[in-house]
């Protein structure tokens, strides 16, 4: 479902008509797997925005990042502190956190874009990893150091009149609480239809959209032919930095809304969300899906936090009912088997998974789907011009 098998804007429709399909009804897809419950479900649709933004710099330029969780820290600090100052609706929060954002990556792209290649990608971890410890120790009166940053009962929210006393206020969009959430039986499953989760769920969709419009655009395509040879536009008199910035400051926009996202989900900042291992798993979600595409990062965004939240938690009980049907022995030797793949074990079969894909998938997953698709196409193909030529061979009576 990618740009191999939309590829005409004619289609685009479709693609979004199946994203927005597939994203509204998550609930409802994902509760067979044990991930239909609201927290994961708002990390599945912040995590995608997240990696598509990532994507816009890495897949269409080539330039490799490996510190865009700083974007994310900001943003989450940006959010928290709107919270605590102004007013528990989400919008204000939202809108200073990507703001933020945008100006923290002007900045940092401003300096990072001097260089390419690794060395582009050292500077980026650089200014990370000085963000965090800066975060972390050297701004503690902002960050509130390692506690992390958090709504107090004292805080001023001057357009909400303060605090009931005792009592904490919850994150909103116009009196609508983020917590809200509607259970609902289907099929013998307890669907949860939460608020912030379909709140996410609008804003990764225009983010999607917007994505899809860079891919199509004439910025987009000198992005990829940033990519495809920097040097000989360069030759030509093509002055490429600002594309290269504008992008680097798209998607620094991008993780400052998933990081404000975040804090208002749960309105909490740290200094863990700028860790460089924060920004090595969104390398990790885009190479994973498949870099360079529209549905890839949201696909492997989705699947590394389902590893992370659903498949950490399968223990030796679950492996016990998994394996019931056999013989004890036989039972007792596939949990022993099995049980360094899952639970604490599960970076293990992560890790195996994602070097099979680079292996023989270097697309990431998409380039499978789109091999599969274009299997089943090619097989209509040849059955309906066999189909045909029969009809014509065939003596007329």
């Amino acid at each position: 479902m990618t740009n191999a098998i939309f590829p005409s804007k004619a289609n685009d429709r479709l693609l979004m008509i199946f994203f927005i399909i597939v994203v509204l009804a998550g609930p409802i897809i994902l509760a067979p797997f044990g991930a239909g419950y609201p927290d994961l479900l708002q990390r599945f649709a912040i995590f995608g925005i997240f990696a598509i933004g990532f994507n816009i710099l890495f897949g269409l330029t080539g330039y490799l990042s490996f510190g865009h969780a700083a974007f994310l820290g900001v943003g989450s600090y940006s959010a928290v502190w709107m919270l605590k100052l102004l007013s528990m609706n989400v919008i204000p929060a939202i809108i200073l956190g990507v703001v933020i954002s945008g100006l923290f990556a002007l900045v940092i792209g401003y300096v990072s874009l001097r260089r390419s290649g690794i060395y582009f990608s050292i500077l980026t971890l650089a200014f990370a990893q000085m963000s965090y410890n800066l975060a972390y120790s050297v701004f503690t009166p902002i960050t509130n150091g390692e506690t992390g940053l958090q709504i107090l009962l004292d805080d001023p929210r001057v357009l909400d009149g303060g605090t009931k006393p005792g009592e904490l206020p919850l994150t909103n969009l116009f009196g609508i609480p983020m917590n809200a959430t509607q259970k609902v039986e289907f099929l013998g499953m307890t669907l949860q239809f939460n608020f912030g989760f379909y709140f996410c769920a609008v804003i990764l969709i225009l983010a999607f959209y917007l994505s899809l419009r860079i891919f199509r655009s004439p910025f987009g395509l000198m992005l990829r032919a940033v990519k495809t040879n920097q040097n000989r536009l360069n030759y030509t008199g093509v002055n490429t930095r600002p594309y290269t910035l504008a992008a680097f400051v798209i998607s620094g926009m991008y993780a400052g809304l998933a990081g404000s996202l975040l804090a208002s989900m749960d309105p909490l900042a740290g200094a863990e969300r700028m860790q460089w291992t924060a920004s090595g798993e969104v390398v990790l979600m885009v190479i994973l899906g498949g870099a360079g595409t529209l549905l890839g990062p949201v696909l492997g965004a989705g699947f590394i936090k389902y590893f992370e939240n659903i498949f950490s938690k399968i223990n030796d009980n679950v492996l016990h009912s998994w394996f019931a049907f056999m013989p004890d022995g036989l039972e007792n030797v596939m949990v022993t088997l099995v049980h360094p793949f899952v639970g604490k074990g599960w970076h293990l079969t992560l890790g195996l998974l994602f070097m099979a894909i680079v292996i023989f998938l270097p697309g990431g997953l998409m380039e499978g789907f789109n091999r599969i698709w274009r299997k089943i196409t090619s097989k209509r193909e040849t059955a309906t011009s066999d189909t045909s030529s029969d009809a014509a061979s065939t003596p007329a009576e």
